[in-house]
C-alpha cells in the first residue's frame, strides 16, 4: 500500500517535463497515437489562467506521441451546442496556424504519418457529444467539412440520439440517431460509442456500415462500472472491424482505490482476450503535461467532482480521492512506462507497437482513407 503523501511524491516525480532541447532525442521510431487525450495543463484546473502552449506542445512531443484525438466542441453545460462547437473549431484552427511548425490538423491517416515524419503533433478533432446536431443530421456535413474526424454519439446522459452510460432506461439508438450514423458513414467520420449505454452501442455497431470505435473505455468484466464496456459490446465492435481504446481513468478499479499502471495493463490484456490484438489501443483521457503542485491540483480536482455531480454528469467511480490518471504512469513518460510494463508482462515489440499506435492507424485508414 502507498499512502497519500507517497502518491503525491510519485506523481510529482513523474511529472517533470524534459527540457526543450530534449524533444528531438525523445521522439522515437515507434508510432504513438492517443485515441482520446488532452492538450491541456492540469496545473491550471479551475484557475482561469491561460495555458503555456509551448509547454503543452513540448510535453506532448517529448512523450513520443505523434497524434491524439482532442475533445473539442460542446460536451455538456448551458452553451448552445452548435454555436459552441463551431466557435471551438475556429479557436483550434487558429492555434494550429499559430504553431504550424509543431502542430498539424489531421484529416486522413496519411496526415498522421506526415506528422510523425516531420516531428509535428497531429491533432484529430473529435466531439464527445452529438447534441450539436440538433434535429438536422445534415449538420454532420458542416462539421465534416470543418475537419471533425470523430463524433461520439452521446456523453454520460441521454441526448436526441440515444442513451448515455448513466441513462437508467438504457435507451437504444433513436430514429434520429440512425440518420446521424448513416450521415457519419457517408462522410467517413468515425462513430465513437465511448460514454454510451449498452443498447445504443450494440445498435450503432449493427446499424453502421463502417466499423465503429470505443476510443476510451475500460472492461466491465474487470470493473463493473457504467463507463466500462461489457464483453458483448467489445466483441461486437471488434468483430465488425472496429477499435477499442483503454483509458487510464479511475473506472478501472471498482473498489474506488487509486488506479495504477498495472490496472491499465490488466484491462488492455482483457480487451485483447475478447477483441484480439489487432483491435486494441489506448485512449488515456488525460494530458501529457504533469502536475507540479499535487496538493493544489487535488483541491481543484475535488471541486470539479462536486461540479460534475451537481450537473448530473458525474459517473459512478468518480471520487475526489481517486485521481483521473494512473498514479505511477503520468506526464511525458507515461507511454514509455506503459510499453515497459507490457514488455515485462511478456508482450512482444510487434504487439506493443500495435497497442500504442498501429491499430488506431489501421482503423483510421479504413474509415478516413490514406
Amino acid at each position: 500500500m502507498i499512502d497519500r503523501r507517497g502518491l503525491m511524491a510519485a506523481a510529482a516525480a513523474l511529472s517533470v517535463a524534459p527540457a526543450p532541447g530534449a524533444m528531438a532525442q525523445r521522439r522515437g521510431d515507434r508510432l504513438v497515437i492517443n485515441a482520446l487525450g488532452g492538450l491541456s495543463d492540469p496545473n491550471l484546473w479551475g484557475s482561469g489562467e491561460k495555458p503555456d502552449w509551448d509547454r503543452l506542445i513540448r510535453d506532448a512531443s517529448a512523450s513520443g506521441m505523434d497524434a491524439l484525438n482532442i475533445t473539442i466542441g460542446y460536451v455538456s453545460g448551458k452553451d448552445e451546442p452548435f454555436e459552441a462547437s463551431v466557435r471551438d473549431i475556429a479557436e483550434w484552427d487558429a492555434r494550429v496556424r499559430k504553431y504550424s511548425d509543431r502542430l498539424t490538423k489531421v484529416w486522413t491517416a496519411n496526415d498522421i504519418r506526415r506528422a510523425q515524419a516531420a516531428g509535428r503533433l497531429g491533432l484529430i478533432y473529435g466531439f464527445q457529444n452529438a447534441a450539436m446536431m440538433g434535429s438536422d443530421a445534415r449538420r454532420v456535413d458542416v462539421f465534416a467539412d470543418l475537419g471533425v474526424r470523430i463524433i461520439q454519439l452521446t456523453y454520460n446522459v441521454r441526448n436526441q440520439l440515444g442513451g448515455g452510460s448513466l441513462d437508467r432506461e438504457d435507451q437504444g439508438l433513436t430514429a434520429f440517431g440512425r440518420e446521424v450514423v448513416a450521415r457519419l458513414n457517408a462522410r467517413r467520420v468515425m462513430v465513437d460509442l465511448s460514454h454510451s449505454g449498452r443498447s445504443i452501442c450494440l445498435d450503432a455497431a449493427r446499424a453502421s456500415t463502417q466499423p465503429i470505435s470505443i476510443n476510451h473505455t475500460g472492461c466491465r468484466a474487470l470493473a463493473d462500472l457504467p463507463r466500462n464496456k461489457t464483453d458483448e459490446e467489445l466483441r461486437l465492435v471488434a468483430e465488425r472491424g472496429g477499435f477499442v481504446g483503454i483509458y487510464f481513468m479511475p473506472f478501472l478499479r471498482a473498489d474506488g482505490s487509486q488506479v495504477r499502471g498495472d490496472d491499465v495493463v490488466a484491462h488492455i490484456e482483457h480487451a485483447i482476450d475478447i477483441c484480439g490484438e489487432d483491435a486494441v489501443g489506448i485512449g488515456t483521457d488525460g494530458p501529457t503535461t504533469g502536475i507540479d503542485d499535487m496538493p493544489r491540483w487535488t483541491a481543484a480536482f475535488a471541486r470539479d467532482i462536486e461540479r460534475r455531480r451537481a450537473a448530473g454528469i458525474s459517473a459512478p467511480g468518480e471520487r475526489p480521492d481517486s485521481y483521473i490518471f494512473a498514479i505511477d504512469m503520468t506526464g511525458p513518460e507515461q507511454f514509455r512506462i506503459l510499453a515497459d510494463k507490457l514488455r515485462r508482462r511478456g508482450h512482444g515489440a510487434a504487439r506493443i507497437d500495435k497497442i500504442l499506435g498501429l491499430n488506431f492507424l489501421r482503423y483510421a485508414e479504413r474509415i478516413w482513407g490514406g
